[in-house]
């Protein structure tokens, strides 16, 4: 007769040993800080989206703080082609005319935005959209892209020259999850022509994270991680220091760099890890955070052990800016 109480805990089992795997884990990121930069082929699979929402607000109700942060590079050129706008791309960073910009701002507040903020208010009330013009969270300079050691001009594209973390702050001690666009307003408190700029979304996050003192930074790609000899083999770094990665700048795809350069940067500022995940891969963060294998690249800061096949990495990624 009590058969079939023995199989109901039988079938639970494996349960079980999933959350006593995540126990650890949920006890050294409790109430720490987590910026996720959501991009790559998550922003444009509608499953991949709820996934990726779930993960957010899992984080959250596991104690951490999670802070999102986006672009919407796949979003932006489609709708600059509906108005007839070229997209075009130097050192891995759109150029943004005015016209384009425009089209960035409105394509990141008020689809991109208002959709993932949509996804995770589906859980309850918890996502609070805002830009970096608001509260005055990023300001910026113009940028200029270096092109064979030459300075190219690209638009009205932004380089973050201040964050100011209060109205980010709020939210999280307010049990909000901030989500983000990555476009800053003018740095010059006397510019009359009100500019605003296009930031990459990768730089963004990685200085927002700095800014925060967060833990972790989190990058969705549309590649597995880094490759140990990429296009020759498609074996995935899991871990490499700051150093070792800073070697390899010059030889990834331009894509990529921002990427790389944003982690690098951010675990040379203060944050502990920085990660690259597939974003292609169903509830990537949480596998990354809540398992003992984890799953994509893990950059770490100099001083850190590293095993000798965890050296070295190239990959290839798509914009997202």
């Amino acid at each position: 007769m009590n058969q079939p109480t023995a199989t109901r805990k039988h079938t639970a089992l494996p349960k079980a040993r999933i959350l006593i795997e995540a126990l650890p884990w949920l006890t050294r990121h409790h109430g720490k800080t987590v910026v996720v930069k959501f991009g790559g082929n998550a922003m444009v699979d509608d499953e991949l989206k709820a996934a990726f929402a779930q993960d957010i607000v899992f984080l959250r109700h596991a104690g951490l703080r999670p802070v999102v942060v986006h672009g919407g590079g796949p979003q932006i050129s489609a709708q600059l082609d509906r108005h007839g706008l070229v997209s075009e791309f130097k050192a891995g960073l759109r150029v943004t005319t005015d016209d384009a910009m425009d089209v960035v701002r409105m394509v990141l507040a008020g689809q991109v935005q208002r959709e993932l903020v949509g996804l995770l208010n589906r859980h309850g009330p918890l996502a609070v959209g805002m830009t970096g013009e608001d509260a005055h969270l990023m300001s910026a300079t113009k940028h200029f892209a270096e092109i064979d050691g030459e300075q190219v001009d690209i638009g009205r594209v932004g380089q973050i020259t201040e964050i100011d973390t209060g109205a980010v702050r709020a939210l999280l001690d307010d049990g909000r999850i901030p989500v983000v666009s990555s476009i800053a307003r003018s740095a010059d408190d006397f510019d009359e022509g009100g500019h605003v700029y296009n930031v990459n979304a990768d730089t963004a996050a990685a200085a927002l994270a700095v800014a925060l003192g967060a833990e972790t930074l989190m990058v969705l790609t549309d590649v597995e991680g880094l490759y140990a000899d990429w296009p020759h083999s498609d074996e995935v770094i899991s871990k490499l220091t700051a150093s070792q990665l800073e070697k390899l700048l010059p030889e990834l795809a331009s894509g990529m760099v921002p990427k790389m350069e944003g982690c690098l940067y951010a675990v040379r500022h203060g944050v502990t890890t920085a990660r690259v995940l597939d974003g292609r891969v169903p509830h990537s963060i949480l596998l990354e955070i809540f398992t003992d294998e984890g799953i994509g690249t893990m950059v770490l800061p100099d001083g850190t052990a590293i095993e000798d096949n965890d050296k070295g990495a190239r990959g290839d990624e798509g914009e997202d800016q």
